[in-house]
């Protein structure tokens, strides 16, 4: 994980859309799956969804194909996938870290309580990563109860 993970760029909201995406590609049967079909499984906006894919992609997780039948597919086992490697891949910005660390000013005080802080959330940041080790895109899509199945697509 990075070390300054508290400066990221995306938003949380990001993995929990990741997490649901992976988990809808995850099922048998589904093979490929175009992103406004996922965007609207999913009750998303397709195009902040396809930003999503595409750094998945970048990212190893997913692969897309082009063509009549193309979409986006799992590169690997949804048992293979840690949520640790799909928030990385993201770069999260966690928005407890960042708003911790912008209350601490340039004076001498803020400044010593700026290098407390940089401590404290990283060992969030590493507490988090440790928690989402844990669980696999398999084992989420495993509980996932109440789930639209690929033929009521």
């Amino acid at each position: 994980m990075n070390p300054e993970k508290c400066v990221g760029s995306y938003h949380p909201k990001w993995f929990g859309l990741a997490l649901q995406a992976l988990v809808v590609l995850s099922r048998d049967g589904i093979g490929t799956c175009p992103s406004a079909e996922l965007a609207k499984m999913l009750q998303s906006e397709a195009t902040l969804l396809r930003r999503i894919l595409s750094l998945l992609a970048k990212g190893g997780i997913l692969e897309t194909r082009e063509g009549r039948d193309g979409g986006y597919r799992l590169r690997r086992e949804p048992n293979s996938i840690t949520l640790a490697e799909v928030f990385s891949v993201l770069q999260v910005t966690d928005p407890l870290c960042s708003g911790i660390r912008e209350t601490a000013g340039n004076h001498a005080f803020g400044q010593e309580m700026n290098a407390v802080f940089r401590e404290v959330t990283g060992e969030m940041d590493r507490a988090i990563l440790q928690v989402l080790e844990g669980y696999t895109i398999g084992q989420i899509a495993g509980r996932a109860g109440c789930f639209v199945s690929v033929g009521d697509r």
